[in-house]
């Protein structure tokens, strides 16, 4: 079974879903590389002009695999470093997508997950859905999806989320500025459409350019080295004996060495 599945109507909308609902659409190897491959094909496709992403199930996206994740304990800080890049550069995708990209949070969104919100021109989540980056609970930090988290919060909110690792509600990430609107279940869809028909309303190469007028103001940075530099980050942490004990503790169920005990 495809982990992303997707479709597109008659006006060129496509629909991507993460479908791992059992795993609340964790980012696992394959799941990335077919989200990847996805958004490929659908820069190419002339009749695509909207794209919204969403989650099957109840989750929007749980962020990394925790059996991915256990894989990775025993490998060495070179090949955490290509793992890790596979994130990077399926972040950096979503970013650069040439099509407006709407992210349809139905649920939770943690970790990396978030940054998946990040990246998308335009995000709307439900009203019950909750969020939070807790990598530094595990002993790493959310190295490849900063760029983007940090761009759409600002570097001082950033800062207590990452330290604190504490979850906020749907009505707190679009004060953030995480998400642009907040809906009941029942609305989600009606604001989705909403937003749709705002974007078709525009012409498509407009749209592209006024994305990459976005990027070409925004952004003075080289994003190769920062991808490298994050990638870097987040494979070392995870091969130090911190990362390592983190990680053993959240699988173990127990708490970190350096949670104080109660």
């Amino acid at each position: 079974m495809s982990t992303v599945t997707t479709s597109i109507d008659s006006r060129g909308v496509v629909t991507l879903s993460l479908n791992r609902p059992e795993k609340h659409n964790a980012l696992d190897g394959v799941m990335m590389g077919e989200l990847t491959d996805a958004l490929t094909k659908i820069n190419s496709d002339p009749n695509a002009r909207v794209v919204v992403l969403t989650g099957a199930g109840a989750s929007f996206c749980a962020g990394g695999d925790i059996g991915h994740m256990r894989s990775m304990l025993n490998f060495s800080e070179q090949e955490n470093v290509a793992d890790a890049l596979v994130l990077a550069r399926l972040l950096r995708k979503l970013d650069e997508l040439e099509l407006p990209l709407i992210a349809r949070v139905n649920g939770n969104a943690f970790g990396g997950g978030v940054g998946v919100v990040a990246c998308a021109d335009i995000a709307i989540g439900v009203e019950s859905a909750k969020f939070a980056l807790t990598e530094v609970r595990l002993g790493i930090v959310p190295a490849a999806i900063s760029p983007y988290v940090v761009e759409a919060i600002g570097s001082r909110q950033a800062r207590r989320l990452f330290l604190t690792a504490a979850p906020f509600t749907a009505a707190e990430a679009q004060t953030l500025g995480l998400l642009h609107f907040t809906a009941s279940a029942e609305q989600l869809d009606q604001l989705i459409n909403e937003q749709v028909d705002h974007l078709l309303r525009g012409g498509p190469q407009a749209l592209r350019a006024a994305k990459q007028l976005v990027r070409r103001v925004a952004h003075f940075h080289d994003r190769d080295v920062l991808a490298e530099e994050t990638a870097r980050l987040l494979a070392r942490l995870r091969v130090t004996p911190e990362g390592k004990e983190g990680l053993s503790a959240f699988l173990e169920r127990r708490k970190s060495s350096w949670v104080p005990q109660t």
